[in-house]
């Protein structure tokens, strides 16, 4: 276990550690209670949302050796088989790198097999989209008159690719990105088991940064460990990930509000020379234009993880620009981020996008606006 990374060891092992996906786990819970089992699951959703990890507590569940209501124990030879990755009756595939008809007719030959240890065998077939049409043909046989003995999932980030006949005979669940709220407070019982403090700041910025995948959230807090330190810290945070303040990126866009293309300019080379990192800055300027839009729109306020003082910060601005403006600058901001990863000159987009916005005609404020008399 020494040399596992962070996220496979803690990996979620029964449904109550599942983060994120109560409507899924509650239902598979009734269902397995009531005697349901359909013999077809689509997992659809973000990565690293728990959607492998809620087909192995399915397949432990439906093998535990233990009393159905303690199921599953995490103690029995099934369940520790699983944990440990040597059941043959839980078959994981790879679609990505088993596409081919040949592939599925193989599967489909194994099928017929009863199980060696466990009651029931289960498939997890991971990125199931990326299977070739014959090769969904293939596996639709399969799923309309499937063995008895055999439960499959079928995991995807993206459900939309998948036909519709497969759709059809399967019991489908949306995993939903998990919350800010919900990864930070994970994260802090990982580095307090872990023997490590962490500054709340600090886990709420890698929570953002994870974009709501649990995953790539430890993955993150992994390396923050590896730094050595005891102690995790919001500037360490910052720098491992390539961020700066909201009190920064609130100074670079009320450059842009003024239209004050050479400030703009100067600080975005300078934070590029301080090692920031130009697609996070990217994210992290659209997500603070998206706050001021909520604000100049009307929101509520209290729904922004920010603290007061950014708060202000992001009110003034709502009130320098006018709203087709805000709208336009976070297009161009947009177009820039998917443009940063094929430039030839790393911050050209940015600064593009910087000098369009900058240049957008300034209406009055929507405030301003909305006082003005109705023309005659």
């Amino acid at each position: 276990m020494a040399g596992q990374a962070l996220y496979r060891r803690w990996r979620s092992q029964s449904f109550d550690e599942i983060v994120g996906q109560e409507h899924v786990t509650r239902a598979l819970r009734n269902a397995l209670r009531d005697g349901r089992l359909a013999h077809a699951y689509l997992f659809a959703g973000p990565r690293g949302t728990g959607k492998t990890s809620t087909a192995r507590i399915l397949a432990k569940t439906i093998n535990c050796l233990a009393e159905p209501e303690a199921r599953p124990c995490n103690r029995c030879a099934i369940c520790q088989a699983i944990t440990e990755g040597r059941l043959l009756d839980l078959i994981e595939i790879d679609a990505a790198s088993n596409t081919s008809v040949d592939d599925v007719r193989d599967l489909r030959e194994k099928v017929g097999f009863r199980p060696s240890e466990a009651r029931m065998k289960l498939y997890i077939i991971d990125e199931v989209h990326m299977l070739s049409n014959s090769a969904f043909n293939a596996l639709l046989k399969t799923l309309e008159e499937p063995p008895p003995h055999v439960v499959f999932v079928l995991c995807t980030t993206e459900p939309h690719r998948i036909p519709a006949t497969v759709l059809s005979r399967c019991q489908r669940f949306d995993f939903h990105r998990i919350s800010n709220a919900a990864i930070t407070e994970h994260l802090k019982r990982i580095a307090e088991a872990e023997g490590y403090t962490a500054e709340p700041e600090a886990l709420a910025l890698i929570a953002r940064a994870a974009t709501g995948s649990m995953r790539d959230a430890v993955s993150l807090l992994d390396q923050m460990f590896a730094y050595g330190d005891r102690e995790i810290t919001a500037a360490q945070a910052r720098s491992v990930l390539g961020m700066i303040s909201d009190q920064k990126v609130g100074e670079w866009l009320a450059a842009l509000a003024r239209g004050d293309v050479a400030a703009g300019l100067i600080l975005l080379n300078r934070l590029v020379n301080e090692g920031v990192e130009l697609r996070e800055l990217a994210r992290q300027a659209l997500n603070y234009l998206r706050e001021v839009l909520l604000i100049q729109a009307g929101g509520d306020p209290s729904l922004l993880d920010v603290d007061a003082d950014t708060l202000d910060q992001m009110r003034s601005l709502a009130a320098q620009f006018s709203r087709p403006r805000l709208v336009q600058a976070i297009r161009l901001f947009s177009q820039a981020a998917v443009e940063l990863r094929t430039s030839l000159q790393p911050q050209l987009p940015l600064e593009l996008a910087f000098i369009e916005a900058a240049a957008l005609p300034t209406a009055e404020p929507m405030a301003a606006a909305s006082a003005s008399p109705a023309p005659s």
